[in-house]
């Protein structure tokens, strides 16, 4: 039997989900909670298999009470079941340990095999959550224009930001003045900027030169 916890603080949403399962030939709810704070002492007390937490109740949310529970029991599994797809809820909440993300408006059966296959190992998320990670792990893995700089480019937008002009960048360097021009065009071109003033502009707004 996968024993589970039900915390919601709405009576008749607790009636209804937990009368499903019981129904289940495999799952059983041993417990229920309506506040984040008795949620805690129950899980840390009968180590259920899964723990069904709902976000918003009035003592203490079910992202305060997944961060305590995963602090004092690192393996609990945890499923939030909620209304709330925006991002100050969904990041904080899987940031806090919980292993799956499931809206109140699934089917009862869509929330008995979340229970079962998270169970099983695995993580469920909601479409539109995993599409709101994947898009914040994408822009976590971007790089800003200046790190596809080589070091020979960095060096020159550092002399372009000193006022040197391309035959003094030239002659500091010991290289030809056709390469400088080749290195400048790059670093506009990367840059995705219209001249060198920009690039020194852009150079001194992200701290690459005092």
């Amino acid at each position: 039997m996968i024993k589970v916890l039900l915390v919601d603080d709405h009576e008749m949403v607790r009636i209804g989900v937990a009368a499903y399962l019981s129904a289940q030939p495999d799952i059983e709810v041993i417990a229920e909670a309506d506040d984040g704070k008795v949620a805690i002492d129950l899980a840390l007390k009968h180590k259920p298999h899964i723990i069904l937490m709902d976000l918003v109740m009035k003592e203490m949310d079910g992202i305060e009470a997944t961060k305590k529970i995963m602090e004092e029991w690192p393996d609990a599994k945890i499923i939030i079941v909620t209304s709330f797809l925006d991002d100050e809820k969904v990041y904080p909440a899987l940031e806090a340990g919980a292993t799956s993300y499931i809206l109140k408006t699934s089917k009862a059966n869509e929330i008995a095999n979340a229970i079962r296959s998270t169970y099983n190992g695995q993580s469920i998320l909601e479409p539109e959550v995993a599409g709101k990670m994947m898009k914040r792990m994408r822009q976590k893995t971007k790089q800003l224009p200046h790190e596809e700089l080589t070091n020979r480019e960095m060096e020159i937008l550092l002399l372009i930001a000193q006022g040197k002009t391309n035959q003094e960048i030239a002659d500091e360097l010991f290289i030809a003045l056709k390469t400088v021009k080749v290195h400048v065009s790059n670093i506009l071109a990367k840059l995705d900027v219209q001249d060198r003033t920009q690039a020194v502009i852009y150079a001194f707004k992200h701290s690459l030169v005092q």
